[in-house]
């Protein structure tokens, strides 16, 4: 069986497919995804369409860890998100704590200041990602 690290690597590495669908399929049937500044969503049906509409406005993503502690069934990481959402580039930092159960996310938490996000996307002065290229 694949350790709980190695999972959680998978899943962060996932993010970048946007596919909803194979990201839920990581949680348990009654995982909760608990985004800090908005209310937990439980259940794997809907946490795929939470997901799904989450994932729908961005062009590509791909995260970056900078950090990752594992200890039995506990995985924290501290990564970088690299967005590209409407053409316009975001680059987030979060934190995100991992219970496992089974090979499965029972429970994942994640850290990050919203606003950092909603002002990439929002900034006037914002260029587009591909912009002059």
């Amino acid at each position: 069986m694949e350790d709980n690290e190695s999972i959680v690597r998978r899943f962060i590495a996932e993010w970048s497919s946007l596919d909803a669908e194979r990201l839920a399929a990581y949680f348990t049937e009654d995982g909760v995804y608990h985004n800090m500044p908005s209310q937990p969503v439980t259940g794997r049906d809907r946490l795929r369409r939470f997901i799904g509409a989450f994932v729908a406005g961005w062009d590509r993503t791909k995260w970056e860890i900078v950090n990752l502690l594992a200890r039995g069934d506990l995985v924290i990481v501290e990564r970088i998100d690299r967005t590209v959402a409407g053409g316009r580039p975001v680059d987030l930092p979060c934190c995100g704590v991992f219970v496992m159960r089974g090979g499965k996310i029972a429970v994942w938490r994640d850290y990050f200041d919203l606003a950092t996000y909603t002002k990439a996307l929002s900034s006037p002065g914002a260029r587009p990602a591909d912009a002059g290229n």
